[in-house]
């Protein structure tokens, strides 16, 4: 019988609890760590602030990295990206690195659904182990944003997240087969966990839950109350926990964020991502 894959819980909503949950994981991420984090869009005002993630980006001396977005807004070139880290202070609190300032790196995903390559900064190649911290919360086209998207679209260069909206296509970036989609960000995720190769710990953090993501710079506020931090190293059964806590949740708001959820067939990334062998729908949830 294959063992569940383990994602550690707790209620508290603490840089502490951050630390508790990446210790319960008994991980040692090896050499150069990159910190994944969501930098924030300028005006959004639900991302998790840098002095929510400082100490655990101490404790495991992590640099803070990024990649350019692949729409218009303050976080599309390097030099407004850069401007948009001092603005919200994640300049001060590790160091950063915006991966994709100086091209793309081509990682490839010969068993991919809908893409067989995928295209990320190019100074992932610089590290040796991956911290993925992601704010779990809907999101205006995958339907929720969390591990899975934070190491497809996060990681992707502002090329690369083309490819994989346009699902192969970047001249398709808003217009491909929403599916088709969603399966190229599974496939992006297979490139990621192939290039680590389980140097990876992954954490979601369930507050300020908007059905818009940290990427919109006019997002709607929450409507349904902070859930806590889970940590994995899987990151499908991570999102597909954060899933199953927000519809068993007794909180009345959570049908917006279902309905986010829904609409845009958000499950279909998780089905992907588990169908490729990134990490497994089952697991056994463990409270800290």
């Amino acid at each position: 019988m294959v063992e569940k894959a383990k994602v550690y819980f707790t209620k508290e909503l603490t840089p502490e609890a951050v630390i508790k949950l990446y210790q319960a994981l008994n991980i040692n991420l090896p050499g150069k760590v990159a910190a994944k984090v969501h930098s924030g869009e300028v005006g959004n005002q639900n991302f998790i602030r840098p002095d929510f993630m400082k100490p655990m980006l101490d404790y495991i001396h992590g640099t803070i990295v990024e990649c350019n977005t692949a729409y218009e807004g303050k976080r599309y070139s390097s030099k407004d990206h850069w401007n948009t880290m001092k603005l919200h202070g994640w300049t001060e609190i590790a160091p950063v690195d915006i991966m994709d300032e100086e091209g793309d790196l081509e990682l490839p995903i010969p068993t991919g659904k809908q893409i067989q390559k995928n295209f990320v900064g190019s100074h992932l190649k610089n590290y040796d182990s991956l911290l993925v911290l992601s704010h779990f919360k809907g999101h205006p086209m995958g339907g929720f944003g969390g591990a899975l998207k934070n190491i497809s679209i996060g990681i992707a260069s502002s090329h690369g997240k083309a490819y994989i909206h346009g699902a192969g296509n970047v001249k398709k970036i808003w217009s491909s087969d929403h599916n088709q989609f969603l399966d190229s960000m599974a496939d992006a995720c297979l490139s990621i966990k192939d290039f680590f190769k389980g140097n990876i710990a992954y954490i979601n953090i369930m507050r300020n839950m908007s059905v818009d993501c940290d990427c919109c710079a006019v997002a709607e506020d929450p409507k349904m109350a902070d859930i806590g931090i889970l940590s994995s190293l899987d990151p499908v059964a991570l999102d597909q926990a954060c899933l199953d806590l927000v519809y068993r949740s007794d909180d009345p708001g959570k049908k917006d964020l279902i309905q986010r959820i829904e609409s845009r067939n958000g499950l279909r990334t998780v089905e992907s991502a588990a169908a490729l062998g990134v990490g497994s729908r089952e697991y056994e949830l463990i409270t800290l």
